[in-house]
């Protein structure tokens, strides 16, 4: 979506009803992971409810680039994988958009298959910090380099198939799901076990996914060893579940606006990701839910009424747990009784923005009280929204999370820049129209009440 959207919410109206995919979108960490190690393996993998977003989009034209056939069906991807040898050397630099993780994992793909690339993005990518994969990927033998400043872009050259990949023991300086899965792809294109620890818990998509293609994936604790596999990986075939941190909106959005109730399905619940589920039980949330295993991950349905929140502190290994949803848990706090603490959280100031810094000055400005610490902020609680104008700052979860502010703001909130929504929900408005919210965008009424 390139032309600029600027939604207006306004307050008054309960959410009722159900939602579940395709309005709510296939997970995006998993989305990711799914379409390189399918264009990794020996064959045809299939791929259902993929995340089909602006985020995704660079990754599938990268496949093009690298001479992988794929096939997009709605939200059904086929990929035609060619193991490790079979990528072709792109004609030019390949576009990461503004995604992080598209650039992380996509150099851990490049570095196993040995071919030479340019990786590149947005300005916004350009400063995010690429020096947390370039130093172990160096380590590993691959020959890796990134800007005078450590960002992109990325310049990987050749690497014979005669010269493996070095199996390194590896300590990460943060705990990081991105920089993890960008070695562990890379250990692929080895022949020796890779050790890699963590100072906490990440999320854990990649070891899953590898373990179900048939390498050797043991965890203990905050270490996960990696061999992989002598015949290469096989071919995937499942379904994504439900995106939690697209869900987290539409779940804060129950919980503040009086009279709601929803039901969300399908929803993955993998405990590295549900930090934010956590937290709000423990503010008094009324959700309710159930779980069940399907394609190796938890998976489930939540139904979630409006409640009374209390605030809560939130530090150490839950910040891993529920790193990318500080944004709306921000709305969350604001709406509650109480007063909030995020402490520990520094790495949000090197997502799409300074979230710390961006979401402290956009709340402020619809008339909440919050405190930009160092490494987090704080609120005192009792103060939502006034209403007014705010600006999404280039990044998706802000956009949504400012909007989903408005829906018990005293007056109307509107948002410019929620195009942004688009990167990794793209039926983020029509969701809020189906179930009851009165949303205006650009002018157009898009209102569960307006027909």
């Amino acid at each position: 979506m390139d032309k600029p959207v600027m939604i207006k919410v306004t307050p008054g109206s309960a959410l009722r009803g159900e939602v579940r995919s395709p309005l709510l979108p296939g997970d995006k960490s998993i989305s990711h992971r799914a379409i390189l190690l399918g264009a990794l393996a020996r064959g045809a993998s299939e791929i259902d409810n993929l995340l089909v977003a602006g985020v995704t989009r660079p990754l599938l034209n990268a496949l093009t680039a690298l001479g992988v056939s794929w096939r997009l069906d709605g939200t059904r991807l086929q990929v035609q994988g060619r193991g490790l040898g079979g990528f072709s050397e792109p004609a030019a630099p390949l576009e990461c958009g503004n995604s992080a993780t598209t650039i992380r994992l996509l150099a851990g793909a490049l570095s196993a298959a040995g071919v030479s690339a340019v990786l590149d993005g947005t300005p916004g990518l350009r400063r995010r910090p690429m020096d947390r994969i370039v130093l172990p990927l160096q380590k590993m033998g691959v020959p890796i380099q990134a800007s005078p400043n450590q960002t992109a872009p990325l310049v990987l050259g050749h690497r014979p198939p005669e010269q493996p990949l070095n199996g390194i023991e590896y300590t990460l300086p943060v705990a990081s799901a991105q920089v993890k899965s960008c070695l562990l792809l890379a250990g692929l294109g080895g022949k020796e076990t890779l050790t890699i620890h963590e100072p906490g818990p990440s999320r854990d998509h990649t070891e899953r996914m590898l373990t179900s293609m048939g390498a050797l994936v043991q965890v203990e604790g905050n270490t996960v060893r990696m061999t992989p596999p002598v015949d290469g990986l096989a071919p995937l075939s499942f379904t994504v579940p439900g995106d939690f941190s697209a869900a987290a909106f539409l779940i804060v959005a129950a919980l503040i606006t009086p009279g709601s109730e929803l039901m969300l399905r399908n929803i993955g619940l993998n405990a590295t990701r549900t930090g934010l589920l956590d937290v709000l039980l423990e503010m008094g949330a009324d959700i309710v839910f159930s779980s069940r295993e399907q394609n190796g991950e938890q998976v489930g349905d939540l139904r979630v009424r409006y409640s009374k929140l209390h605030g809560a502190e939130v530090s150490g290994d839950l910040v891993v747990r529920m790193i990318d949803e500080f944004p709306i848990f921000a709305v969350a706090a604001a709406y509650a009784n109480s007063p909030t603490m995020v402490r520990n959280a520094e790495e949000l100031r090197y997502k799409e923005s300074d979230r710390i810094s961006s979401l402290c000055q956009e709340l402020r400005r619809v008339g909440v009280e919050i405190e930009e610490t160092p490494d987090g902020f704080r609120l005192p609680g009792k103060t939502p929204p006034c209403g007014g104008h705010a600006e999404a700052h280039g990044d998706h979860r802000l956009a949504m999370s400012l909007a989903i502010a408005g829906l018990a703001s005293e007056s109307p909130l509107a948002v410019s820049g929620a195009e942004m929504a688009y990167e990794s929900f793209p039926g983020f408005i029509e969701a809020l129209r189906k179930l009851g919210a009165y949303v205006s965008s650009n002018g157009q009424a898009l209102s569960g009440n307006s027909g």
